[in-house]
């Protein structure tokens, strides 16, 4: 009889402990506690905190909070509770504040930075991590918070049926991945091929977690769109999507990390363009080609 590495045997303990723990968290609590409703993905919880209180605009556009505005949490059940992972939209006034409010909470920094460039106001987006009891994370995370004037009622519910006024058909063929709307905004996320893990887990689904491609686009009239979002890139990939963007009228509007121990080690390169959605479309398809992708 064939024996079982102890490798193997032990990433097999890992995963019924994780399912084990999956069970006994109380997720209403977690709910109660934020707030709000999660968008559930396999085994991830993921909360959004959209900055609906802000007016922010970038080069005449309003900015809809599911372009740029959309803050959210995401919880991931681990052996030993769960793994938080987020991306905290605030005001320049509310980083410090918020930041020492998730320090006392027992959450990790792990990036702060800007997404876009020229905005009025300007916004900052804190990253944050941490391992622990869900119900005392969800606790933190609120606490946190409420230092900042993010809305913590429950927002109103998003109809998946508005009409978005671009041909999203087009949109889906060239990029190469189906996308969906939220509110006035219709979004699409990729996937990379290779597997993101940190401390030997894989942080997946990719989306919810925050480590695949994210691709938004609101609609300005006559067929044209305001784009951002971000690449999930290698280091060796990071200037070959800087070009292509650049040599088809994408600005490149930051270069930097989320994370501190993921493997491999990952950069986030945030974009920004109004234009033609159909060429916008295809000169992100043109970066999407020099990264390794689900969907290529």
């Amino acid at each position: 009889m064939s024996k079982i590495s102890p490798f193997l045997f032990g990433g097999l303990i890992a995963i019924l402990a994780t399912l084990a723990n999956a069970q006994e968290i109380d997720w209403q609590k977690v709910d109660t506690t934020l707030g709000r409703k999660p968008a559930v993905s396999g085994d991830v919880h993921r909360y959004g905190f959209p900055r609906s209180d802000l007016r922010v605009t970038l080069d005449g556009v309003t900015i809809a909070p599911a372009l740029a505005l959309g803050g959210w949490v995401a919880l991931k059940p681990m052996p030993d509770g769960v793994m938080a992972m987020g991306d905290l939209v605030l005001l320049e006034s509310e980083i410090n504040p918020v930041m020492s409010k998730l320090i006392e909470g027992g959450l990790e920094v792990t990036a702060v930075h800007n997404h876009l460039l020229r905005a009025t106001p300007a916004t900052f987006y804190l990253h944050v991590g941490g391992h622990g009891d869900a119900v005392k994370l969800a606790s933190a995370i609120h606490d946190a918070l409420a230092v900042s004037n993010t809305p913590l009622t429950t927002p109103p519910a998003t109809s998946s049926n508005v009409a978005i006024d671009l041909d999203t058909a087009r949109i889906d063929q060239i990029i190469g991945a189906k996308g969906h709307a939220n509110g006035a905004v219709y979004q699409i996320g990729v996937a990379r091929r290779d597997d993101v893990t940190m401390d030997g887990m894989a942080i997946s689904p990719a989306g919810p977690m925050g480590v695949a491609t994210g691709i938004n686009f609101q609609p300005t009239g006559a067929g044209k769109a305001a784009i951002t979002g971000d690449f999930v890139l290698i280091g060796s990939e990071v200037n070959p999507v800087v070009s292509a963007l650049r040599a088809n009228g994408i600005e490149v509007t930051a270069v930097h990390s989320h994370m501190l121990d993921e493997q491999p080690r990952l950069f986030f390169l945030h974009f920004w363009a109004n234009g033609d959605a159909i060429k916008l479309a295809q000169g992100l398809r043109s970066a999407l080609d020099k990264i390794a992708v689900v969907n290529k």
